[in-house]
């Protein structure tokens, strides 16, 4: 009787589980039984197993074979599990030491030509691997440098069986043929999910005037780019409202050029998530700018929290982790839909239950909506002929729920533009480049600040913290004080309040938050002026 096993990793949304493969051979007539809760793309493997070894030159056993993916409760999917069942059969058939994969994890794809594939979700996969305590992993060759991006990690990347069974029995490895120069290589197309990064993009390298749009295009429009720049510098949710055509969209596409790099620990999350939905760019291990995520208003709740069938899949509010979701046309989504942001806006995740299990999915982004007033768009415009009724108005301004907006830190109105304005009469407007150094300077006042703390910026601290721990000068919060006592205010919205007001301290080079900083916050969520300068270049 043969006995061998090797290791592999199921993966649940974004988070690995390590499953133990064990391979048994017992006299008998030939068959192969594969249990341990596995769905049917890993039943399959059972047929791509037996030709891949076989067409490796290995010689298949004639014996009852039976293949246990331990623990058997957790539910498996995909065909990453292939090569460690194809190792494991090989350790029982003795043709592999089985002492040699007991302590390895194996991920990928078999062809029926023995080609090692890969498959999407790698670096999730071998950061539950680390965190169980392996320290050597193999990987299809492709998502080598992927596997990599975990430090304390010994990673070898195959390109088929047949190089694997001679690295584990000491032979000499045997050379696959590369792929011909300018022909595509099939071998990446279990990494792209067809149409999953529609609507998903990364965000510009602002240091990059040539890569995306540039926010001195944008005609006029002051207090909406002021708004910008303080949603970039604090990570606080964006209303931008106003007729069509005033600039709601352009603002919105302009918003990733602006933000800061992703740091090391961020980028290791977005690259996660983004492995797993299949929407990884070839080439680029690491995502190191922040992603960008627009779905056309008809997007269902599912596909923006997350679900699908069997275990969920990734939504949008997490394909924007760590960078932004814009929703443009906001008040044609769905009041449901709308309100399911409720709870990720608050917590930085999402928890979605299902039938096959429930999955925690990361989702801390900046929200982004822009809205028309109106139906027609015209409610705001003096002399421009809004036929929208009293009531219609109400009801299309009530699609975006009070709790919804209630977390939305700043509420701006986007004016129309006028003929000076496109003329240019007013000079261009600052570039990209120049707000973008003064967000990252902005972070990096609040980053010294929030040192000590599991905080990294302005939206993230607690309100608590914010009343006792991290105080405004004295007598700056006496409007706000009166605004919550007319009922202006919530108290969420004073916390919200208090965090814009620091965030535009760090942009103006404060020690900490002032009375015109309290009330250039209170003017940017309520929309009532308060005689503050709105302009960058007005708050030194």
């Amino acid at each position: 009787m043969g006995f061998a096993r090797t290791c592999s990793v199921a993966l649940v949304g974004v988070e690995g589980v390590v499953v133990e493969v064990q391979a048994d051979l017992e006299p008998g007539v030939a068959a192969f039984t594969l249990v341990g809760l596995p769905d049917k793309s890993l039943t399959e493997s059972r047929d791509r197993v037996r030709a891949a070894v076989v067409n490796s030159g290995a010689e298949w056993p004639q014996k009852k074979l039976t293949v246990g993916l331990s623990p058997a409760s957790v539910p498996k999917g995909g065909s990453g599990f292939d090569l460690a069942v194809a190792a494991a059969v090989l350790g029982a058939a003795e043709r592999i030491d089985p002492r040699a994969i007991a302590d390895l994890v194996l991920i990928g794809e078999l062809g029926l030509d023995g080609r090692v594939r890969p498959v999407r979700g790698i670096l999730p996969a071998v950061l539950a691997a680390a965190d169980a305590g392996y320290r050597q992993v193999v990987v299809p060759e492709q998502t080598a440098g992927e596997a990599a991006l975990v430090p304390g990690v010994s990673v070898l990347g195959v390109r088929s069986l047949r190089q694997l069974i001679a690295v584990l029995t000491d032979e000499p490895v045997p050379e696959e043929e590369p792929t011909e120069a300018g022909r595509p290589d099939a071998m990446l197309a279990g990494l792209l999910v067809p149409g999953a990064g529609l609507g998903t993009g990364l965000a510009p390298d602002p240091t990059d005037p040539s890569e995306g749009p540039d926010l001195a295009d944008v005609a006029g429009q002051h207090r909406a780019r002021r708004a910008l720049e303080v949603a970039a510098a604090g990570s606080h949710h964006l209303l931008l409202s106003g007729p069509p055509g005033a600039g709601k969209t352009m603002l919105a596409e302009r918003l990733p050029g602006i933000l800061p790099p992703l740091t090391r620990q961020e980028s290791l999350e977005v690259t996660a998530v983004h492995s797993v939905a299949g929407i990884l760019p070839p080439g680029e291990p690491l995502v190191r700018r922040a992603p960008y995520c627009a779905p056309h208003h008809s997007a269902t709740m599912q596909s923006l929290v997350g679900g699908g069938n069997g275990l969920p899949r990734p939504g949008a509010v997490s394909l924007a982790h760590r960078g932004i979701l814009f929703l443009d046309e906001a008040p044609e989504f769905s009041g449901k839909a709308l309100d399911a942001l409720r709870q990720p806006l608050e917590s930085g995740h999402v928890v979605i239950a299902r039938a096959a299990g429930v999955v925690r999915l990361p989702a801390r982004f900046l929200l982004a909506l822009a809205a028309n007033p109106c139906p027609c768009g015209r409610h705001t415009l003096h002399g421009a002929g809004c036929e929208c009724p009293a009531a219609l108005v109400r009801r299309y301004q009530a699609r975006l729920s009070g709790p919804l907006l209630d977390r939305v830190d700043l509420r701006v109105e986007a004016e129309p533009v006028t003929r000076s304005d496109l003329l240019g009469q007013g000079g261009r407007g600052e570039s990209t480049e120049t707000v973008a150094e003064r967000v990252r300077e902005a972070r990096h006042r609040a980053a010294a600040r929030l040192a000590d703390t599991p905080w990294n910026v302005n939206s993230e601290i607690p309100g608590h913290e914010l009343r006792t721990r991290f105080q405004a000068a004295p007598g700056a919060l006496a409007t706000a004080e009166r605004d919550i006592e007319r009922g202006l205010l919530t108290a969420r919205g004073l916390d919200r309040v208090l965090r814009v007001a620091w965030t535009v301290a760090d942009l103006a080079g404060h020690d900490r938050p002032d009375s015109e900083d309290i009330a250039l916050a209170l003017e940017l969520r309520t929309g009532i002026a308060r005689g503050v300068p709105v302009g960058a270049e007005g708050r030194a």
